[in-house]
């Protein structure tokens, strides 16, 4: 069988009252101020009774909670964005969008790249009708 759980055992020698004040002034010594408290929002950094913060926290997070309704109702829908090209027309995660881009660039560029290569000769487009004669680019 598994042995049971025992609770630790509590120290519970008397501490002489020199020791203990000793103890408390030393622990006195390194408490922080109170501005390092407020600083890492131990403290409440209000004037307000001990009894009123609670309510005025509360009220001060419904205040934000309702800004952040009001601005999200006001907030363009996706197709709006995308229209106003602040969006990419895109529906591939946000995490591969950027290769999404850089891999059309390199494919405009090879297509543009295509199309120059096998472009028709002026001579051919004069013989077309397209060019004039004097339009030459050659000349």
């Amino acid at each position: 069988m598994a042995e049971e759980a025992k609770p630790p055992k509590i120290d519970e020698t008397p501490i002489s009252p020199i020791e203990r004040r000793n103890s408390l002034e030393k622990h006195l010594q390194t408490r922080p101020d109170m501005k390092d408290l407020k600083d890492r929002h131990i403290l409440l950094d209000t004037n307000a009774a001990p009894a009123l913060q609670s309510a005025a926290q509360d009220l001060q997070r419904q205040r934000a909670t309702d800004s952040l309704k009001k601005g999200l109702e006001k907030r363009p829908e996706r197709e709006e964005l995308v229209e106003k090209n602040i969006l990419p027309d895109s529906s591939a995660a946000p995490a591969i969008q950027g290769q999404q881009r850089e891999l059309e660039r390199h494919m405009r560029a090879d297509s543009l790249e295509e199309k120059v290569k096998n472009r028709p000769k002026p001579e051919e487009l004069i013989k077309e009708g397209i060019l004039q004669a004097d339009e030459d680019p050659t000349k």
